[in-house]
This record gives C-alpha cells, sequence and structure tokens, in this order.
C-alpha cells in the first residue's frame, strides 16, 4: 500500500488551524483511498460506514479499501430520499454505534449525496460528542457543496436542517466517476450550486461555465475535474475566513436558499430536488435585487439562460405565498422573524440585505406565479 502521489489529482487544502483537511478530487481512481483515509485517521481501527439504498454498492468498494488500509468496517444503510434526513434515521445509526461499542476513534464514512453526508455527519458530530469524519461525496451537489465546510444536519417538519452542528470532516475524497451513472435529474440538480459559486463569489468561473456548458453537461471528465475543484476551492476560501458563519461572510453561500428551503418546505421534503430548488431561488433573489434597484436586469438573464441551459427550473411552483412567506420567516438567517436575503450586486458579488419587506417578497412571487 503506497501512498498517494497526487498523479491526475486536484488537491484543495482546507485551513482552519488544528481542523484543517484536505480535498482529493480525482477521476476513476478508487485504489489510492485506503491510503487517504489512513494518513489522516491514524488512530482509527474501525470504520462505521453510512449509505443510502443506492449508494451501497459504492460502500461495498470502499470498504475493501478501507479493510487493506487496516481498518474494520461496519456498514449502515438508511432509505434514499430527503425523507432520510430525520430524528428516527439519527436514531438508528445511534443503535448501531451502540451495538459495535464504538469508542470516541471510531471514524464514520459518509458515502453517498447530501442526505447521507448530513445524517452521517450528525450522528458523528453528536455521538460521544463527537467522531471523526470523512466523507465521500456520490453526487455533483455532495461533491461541491455538502460535503464542504462542515454543516451537518437533519431536518424538522417546522423547516430544513433547523437541528443540527458545525463538525469539520478529516478529509473529503472526490471521485468524478461516481457521477458517470447519476440519473440525470440528479446531476443536473447540481449544477445549481455550481452555478451559484460563480454568481456570488467568481465572474471568471461564470463564463467558464457559459463557455463550457456542453461539456459540461455531457460530463467530460476534465470539465468535471475542473468545476468540482474550482467550486471546493472558492467554498474553501469563504469557509476559512467565517468557519461558523459568525462574521457573516458565510452566508453569502446561501444565495437562493431562503427562497429554495421555503419552497421545499411548502411542497413537502423530495417534490423537488434541493439544486433545483436552489436554481429558482436564485432567479427570486435576483428578480429581487431588481426590485430594489440593486442589479440590472440582464443580470439576472444570464442566470436565468445558464441554468435554462442546464434544464433547471427558473420559477417556483404555484405554492401559497403565505405559507411561503412564513418558512421563510423560519429560515436560520431570519433575525427575530425578519427576513434576509443574499442578493447579487453584480456576477461575482453579492451582498446580504436585511429587513426586506414582505410585500417585495410578495410581488416577486406574485410575478413568477
Amino acid at each position: 500500500m503506497s501512498e498517494y502521489d497526487g498523479k491526475n489529482m486536484n488537491a484543495i487544502h482546507v485551513n482552519l488551524g488544528p481542523r484543517s483537511y484536505d480535498i482529493a478530487v480525482v477521476s476513476n481512481e478508487i485504489e489510492p483511498l485506503g491510503a487517504f483515509v489512513r494518513a489522516r485517521t491514524a488512530r482509527s481501527q474501525l470504520a462505521f460506514i453510512v449509505a443510502d439504498s443506492n449508494t451501497v454498492g459504492h460502500a461495498v468498494d470502499v470498504a475493501d479499501r478501507l479493510r487493506q488500509a487496516g481498518f474494520k468496517c461496519e456498514t449502515a444503510a438508511v432509505p434514499a430520499g430527503e425523507e432520510s434526513k430525520c430524528l428516527a434515521q439519527a436514531e438508528r445509526l445511534y443503535d448501531r454505534l451502540a451495538e459495535l461499542n464504538a469508542d470516541r476513534q471510531t471514524l464514520v464514512v459518509a458515502v453517498g449525496g447530501g442526505v447521507v453526508g448530513d445524517l452521517a455527519g450528525f450522528v458523528a458530530a453528536t455521538w460521544n460528542r463527537g467522531l471523526p469524519l470523512f466523507m465521500i461525496p456520490t453526487t455533483l451537489l455532495a461533491m461541491v457543496d455538502s460535503s464542504v465546510g462542515g454543516k451537518v444536519g437533519i431536518n424538522h417538519p417546522k423547516g430544513k436542517n433547523l437541528i443540527g452542528a458545525f463538525h469539520q470532516p478529516a478529509g473529503v475524497w472526490i471521485d468524478t466517476q461516481y457521477l458517470t451513472t447519476l440519473p440525470d435529474r440528479e446531476y443536473l440538480s447540481g449544477l445549481a450550486e455550481v452555478v451559484k459559486y460563480g454568481v456570488i463569489l467568481d465572474t471568471e468561473f461564470f463564463g467558464w461555465l457559459e463557455a463550457n456548458a456542453d461539456a459540461v453537461l455531457n460530463r467530460d471528465p476534465f470539465a468535471l475535474q475542473h468545476l468540482i475543484a474550482q467550486s471546493c476551492r472558492l467554498k474553501a476560501r469563504i469557509v476559512e475566513q467565517d468557519e461558523r458563519e459568525e462574521s457573516g461572510l458565510r452566508m453569502v453561500l446561501n444565495y437562493g436558499h431562503t427562497f429554495a428551503h421555503a419552497f421545499e418546505a411548502v411542497s413537502g421534503y423530495g417534490t423537488w430536488l434541493h439544486g433545483e430548488a436552489v436554481a429558482a431561488g436564485m432567479i427570486c433573489a435576483s428578480r429581487l435585487a431588481e426590485r430594489l434597484n440593486l442589479v440590472s436586469a440582464e443580470v439576472t438573464q444570464r442566470q436565468v439562460r445558464l441554468l435554462e441551459k442546464f434544464r433547471l427550473p427558473t420559477a417556483p411552483n404555484e405554492w401559497p405565498i403565505e405559507d411561503l412567506i412564513l418558512s421563510m420567516r423560519r429560515d436560520k438567517k431570519a433575525l427575530a422573524g425578519t427576513m434576509r436575503f443574499v442578493l447579487p450586486k453584480r456576477i461575482g458579488e453579492v451582498a446580504v440585505v436585511d429587513d426586506v419587506a414582505d410585500s417585495a417578497v410578495k410581488e416577486i412571487l406574485k410575478l413568477l406565479e
């Protein structure tokens, strides 16, 4: 067993002092995985691998590599879907950890999309006051967003991700090969978060997405490595400066999400995929920015054209507006029930806008009905 030499790998280091970690972005290179994990979790003997019903096959391959690196492996699977991000599934995983006599060095390995990563991460953060966590995302959405940054959690019937913690992983292994079998709808959903990074942080990256949209849609491996690595670099840059969302800087990563979380909650989790809700939410936020004279209509139209190229929704369904407003007031960014939004100032820059009137938000939602 040799240490990974970095060949054909994009490596991103997230600098958080004692909680720093590495992200590896590779293409069809599972062989070095065991060495990569072992080098970052030297004291762990038991690996508790969490997957869902769609990723148990990947979990078997991961377990094989981890056993070669000296880990004892146990696997647990939850049903696929947003409904598994709940206390009941977390309790099932706690029960397994208790049965395994898990100690403080037991490694939790999340193999799956955002639901698996958030759920397994939440269990890792809360069992024995914290177990080491390793992320192996298998969807584009998880690769570019939820596996990086340490946000873990579960849903509550009153809102998405209302129960959670900050728990940084020991490392992240991203293999674009997993995307070759990802259903089209899941893949396209992940592109919404990629577009988000261009809007909030990187004008050139947004332009690259516009110019290379066909290669992205065709899942070209070189295009995938670039867009995943750049998305991770951009998110890491924000996380390094505001790890626990205390200064407000990290809030920019929630562009489109105030609307999106309301769409998900009101429609019933699972009606729309998260990225689909984010796509429509970004356009709602950009239209709101237009109404507040922060941006021109062309800023919105560039986003609409790119999201439509990626076959993503750019407007919500006809859900009750009062229900959407009530859900937005419960959003984590809200202060004392007053809504706050991340709104674009141009492609590549956004701002947090406080105390947006309900009437302005309702007007945007009515225009898009």
